[in-house]
């Protein structure tokens, strides 16, 4: 009898994520003054800044312990990720890479809280006067990451309905 793969295989692609993310932020940090902004395109900038929340700052103003909530529910988020990556076969090729972006995202997101106190953030998306929120490479990870466990829900809806 031989034991199937489990989705634990996967964690390659979130240290992958935690990598890029790390040294992306490193480069920013070590090249860029706070709030230095470089025009890449006519809609997009690269620019130094710091969130000390969460989306879009959430929880930006407060006090300091949002930190903490924040780079908790990063380690508990990524620990069910990761018992759900070992419970899943591997073949689950949608799901797992899914939970993996996730788990690479906050990992990367929650190693610059425990080592700043807040994010790095540098990729910065505008129109006219209209700024999307700065974010890095950790936060594509979890939004591609989310984007894909939708993706495996429709699919499976559709494959359900098939069916029946």
């Amino acid at each position: 009898m031989t034991k199937q793969k489990t989705g634990i295989i996967w964690l390659w692609l979130s240290l992958a994520v935690i990598a890029v993310d790390l040294f992306t932020k490193y480069l920013v940090v070590q090249g860029f003054e706070l709030h230095e902004s470089i025009p890449i395109l006519p809609i997009f900038s690269l620019t130094y800044a710091r969130n000390y929340g969460a989306a879009f700052s959430f929880l930006a103003d407060h006090s300091g312990w949002q930190t903490y909530f924040f780079l908790g529910l990063a380690v508990v988020i990524s620990f069910i990720l990761v018992v759900m990556l070992w419970r899943n076969q591997a073949s689950l090729k949608l799901q797992n890479s899914a939970y993996a972006l996730i788990i690479g995202g906050a990992i990367g997101n929650a190693i610059d809280r425990a080592y700043h106190g807040y994010v790095v953030d540098f990729l910065h998306f505008y129109w006219d006067i209209y700024h999307y929120p700065i974010f890095n490479i950790a936060d594509i990870s979890i939004v591609v990451g989310a984007g894909l466990l939708i993706l495996e829900s429709l699919l499976a809806n559709r494959k359900q309905k098939k069916s029946d």
